[in-house]
């Protein structure tokens, strides 16, 4: 079994948090923070990075992980349900384009987005000290860090140049195509 448990120490993470609802996002921040720095991540180890609103997030979580500077990185807002289907758009864009991100970089972007109906329930998902989906979304750029790790190949070695070995000694490497006089 593949887990990817462990530390933090020694990772670099990056955090897109949104400014549209604000109170929210903050605290989701502060968990996510808390959550890092608890398994090890030094300040230094942490970049935040603030956008207008959800529908930036994918965006900007896009060039960080083109970057490679990352082994994780969380992508925070909060869309509340409004009376009109503005809503629905922004949650589906912003939950595709953030899946998109990590599935075409390799690098594990995690979805701390609340998408909730409420502000009462934003609230209860972003509490400090009592359920923090940003505390969460830490936890699980931790360990999907980790794992990433545990599952990349080894590195392919370079093609050998120059002389091949052959029967114990050296010789030049020959083409396969005859050269012509």
């Amino acid at each position: 079994m593949i887990e990817g448990g462990g530390a933090a120490a020694g990772l670099r993470f990056a955090i897109v948090r949104s400014r549209f609802n604000e109170e929210v996002t903050q605290r989701l921040l502060e968990g996510a923070l808390d959550a890092l720095r608890k398994g090890g991540a030094r300040d230094e180890a942490i970049d935040v990075v603030l956008v207008p609103g959800a529908f930036e997030i994918p965006l900007v979580v896009s060039r960080l992980a083109r970057s490679r500077r990352y082994d994780a990185i969380i992508g925070l807002g909060a869309v509340i349900r409004g009376e009109t289907p503005h809503f629905e758009y922004i949650s589906a864009e912003v939950s595709s384009g953030i899946a998109r991100v990590s599935y075409e970089s390799g690098v594990p972007v995690i979805f701390g987005v609340l998408t909730t109906d409420t502000e009462e329930q934003a609230d209860a998902r972003s509490k400090i000290g009592g359920v923090n989906r940003g505390y969460e979304a830490g936890l699980a750029a931790i360990e999907m860090a980790n794992l990433m790790k545990q599952l990349s190949p080894p590195p392919i070695p370079p093609p050998s140049r120059g002389r091949v070995r052959e029967g114990g000694r050296s010789s030049p490497k020959l083409s396969r195509r005859k050269r012509s006089r």
